[in-house]
């Protein structure tokens, strides 16, 4: 029951920073959730001109972007609206993400899941199925459940740590 709420959930919250954002639409248009279970969201985004850095190759920025909002998307997958706001955010650069008509692949979890932080993972894959990147991002999430947009009862999933 969980599974089938948390899809059209996450994609909603996507809808909502693409439609409420400065950053979000203009940066990573094209952005696309593939598929999220609780604490789990997988992701996609073909990679465009303004994606990339002048050696026209996914610019270091943009995963970085998507660590922060892949971030807040694995919270919506655990039924949160409001996704909290950043305290520390990470990344790792392992090879080129990719070119302009390339796709990039990323995979979140949500580590943890407590009253007041919430810890996310994300990796990121290039068309040859290869770790490009990897990041990680915490979130003070306290205030974020005071949203009547959300959905966490609904949304608990078996494989978080909650506290």
């Amino acid at each position: 029951m969980a599974s089938g709420k948390c899809l059209p959930f996450v994609q909603k919250v996507l809808g909502d920073f693409m439609a409420t954002s400065g950053l979000e639409p203009r940066l990573l248009s094209g952005l696309k959730v593939t598929a999220a279970t609780p604490g789990n969201v997988k992701f996609e985004l073909p990679i465009q001109k303004e994606h990339t850095n002048r050696l026209n190759i996914l610019h270091g920025g943009a995963i970085a972007s998507m660590v922060d909002i892949s971030g807040s998307l694995a919270l919506a997958s655990r039924g949160l609206f409001v996704t909290g706001v950043s305290t520390d955010l990470n990344v790792t650069y392992l090879a080129s993400g990719g070119k302009i008509g390339d796709t990039i692949r990323g995979e979140v979890t949500c580590d943890r899941f407590g009253k007041t932080l919430a810890y996310t993972q994300v990796q990121f894959y290039n068309k040859e199925k290869v770790l490009v990147a990897r990041g990680s991002h915490t979130k003070f999430i306290a205030q974020a459940f005071a949203s009547d947009k959300n959905i966490t009862e609904e949304l608990k999933g078996p494989n978080v740590k909650q506290e």
